[in-house]
């Protein structure tokens, strides 16, 4: 019998690292899988080992699209079982992806499964894409190739935290938009000589130490935005200002709300890989850094680069990469109060929802550059949240159910 933990299990066990990606065997399986249950779907390749999958259900003026990704990131160390496993036990389906975003990807294809009967007045389509966790060619080529198949009125994806407790309320957070990507370089220049005398050389290792030092004690400028102000006001009931933001902030037990709301109040500049000297017993003439920056509405190259400069000093160079601005979604709309009837039909009637914004990227942003409102829901519990990345990822099937049972709801109330 087909479920969802059944599918996710499978899905875990196929192992879509990116890099380099291997994605492709994804869709093979979900290709496997749709038309044994007679529904038509197809593969888009992308290039070796890498690829979409797309399915449609329903014809009619109405088009609602449910997105996920297919790849995952590294399983790194810290597990207590093979991240890739995909065991099945204490009520919880176990490995790397089971939450990013393979727990999604088997949830939009069962309830694919189950409402093929449905006689829908419009089109469901389902897009399972590939090189989320990298620069997004999956979900730019379906935009560029396939603009009729992915051109819809609204588009369920992750993105959300997983839901708060807040007091006696349990608050479901809708990601209804997420701040800008900036990817820069740090790069210190020295001069080599034999490390038995390294007064006669320039140390760029401890160049670029120093101004690491520098940039830590960089303090971003604080941005309210007026929805992130009425974001803080659903989920605390207070009122925030630039002046007493973080004497707000600092009084919230829970560090991952508390460092949430720090992070999309501000620019964040997070120095994440470094790589510099060649040999044990030379003076590094060279030092480089990759820098991860999640930038506010507003903020573009120019701006970054200036900060940055200011906060590392003269003696580095910045480099700037790859831009990506925020994007955003109505807060309040037809959309919006559907997903909250719909949740709430699932959850419990009294369920409260948030609009939130999210501190990372999806491939939603894409996607609202055309215009198309983009939502993530994460009906998730809890407990499991912070696994996103993390050593002993898992899902619950309690978790998978209700969030099949939330996309069956959707399209049904949306599209019969």
């Amino acid at each position: 019998m087909i479920t969802e933990e059944g599918i996710l299990s499978d899905l875990v066990r196929i192992k879509s690292v990116n890099p380099p990606g291997g994605e492709l065997e994804v869709a093979e399986y979900l290709k496997d899988l749709f038309d044994r249950e007679g529904i038509e779907s197809k593969i888009i390749h992308i290039s070796p080992g890498r690829g979409n999958f797309l399915a449609h259900l329903g014809e009619g003026e109405k088009k609602l699209l449910y997105l996920s990704h297919t790849d995952v990131v590294p399983g790194g160390g810290g597990w207590e079982f093979d991240p890739f496993s995909g065991r099945i036990k204490g009520g919880f389906v176990w490995g790397r992806g089971a939450i990013d975003c393979k727990g999604l990807v088997a949830c939009e294809a069962y309830a694919l499964l189950k409402l093929k009967k449905e006689r829908l007045k419009g089109r469901l389509t389902f897009a399972a894409t590939c090189d989320e966790e990298g620069e997004g060619k999956g979900i730019k080529h379906l935009i560029q190739n396939y603009p009729d198949e992915i051109g819809v009125d609204l588009v369920i994806n992750e993105g959300a935290e997983g839901p708060l407790r807040i007091g006696p309320n349990t608050v479901y957070l809708m990601q209804a938009g997420e701040k800008g990507v900036l990817r820069a370089y740090f790069h210190a220049h020295g001069l080599s000589a034999h490390g038995s005398i390294p007064a006669l050389g320039e140390n760029a290792i401890t160049k670029m130490a120093r101004a690491l030092e520098e940039l830590a004690k960089y303090k971003p400028e604080v941005i309210l935005s007026p929805e992130v102000e009425e974001m803080f006001w659903e989920l605390l009931g207070t009122k925030v200002t630039p002046q007493n933001l973080d004497c707000v902030v600092d009084s919230i037990e829970d560090k991952k709300l508390r460092e949430y709301l720090r992070a999309v109040t501000r620019m964040t500049v997070s120095v994440n890989t470094i790589q510099g000297g060649v040999k044990v017993n030379m003076v590094p003439d060279f030092c480089s850094s990759e820098v991860d920056i999640r930038v506010m509405p507003g903020q573009d190259e120019e701006y970054v680069k200036e900060e940055l400069e200011k906060a590392v000093g003269e003696n580095i160079q910045v480099e700037i990469g790859s831009f990506f601005p925020s994007s955003l979604s109505p807060f309040r709309s037809p959309y919006t109060e559907l997903i909250q009837r719909t949740l709430r039909e699932v959850a419990r009637d009294d369920a409260v929802m948030s609009p939130v914004i999210s501190s990372a990227a999806t491939d939603s942003r894409f996607l609202r550059r055309m215009g198309i409102p983009c939502y993530g829901i994460d009906i998730l519990e809890p407990s499991i949240s912070n696994l996103i990345h993390a050593p002993n990822e898992r899902m619950d099937i309690k978790s998978l159910r209700v969030r099949t049972d939330f996309l069956i709801r959707l399209a049904q109330n949306y599209l019969s």
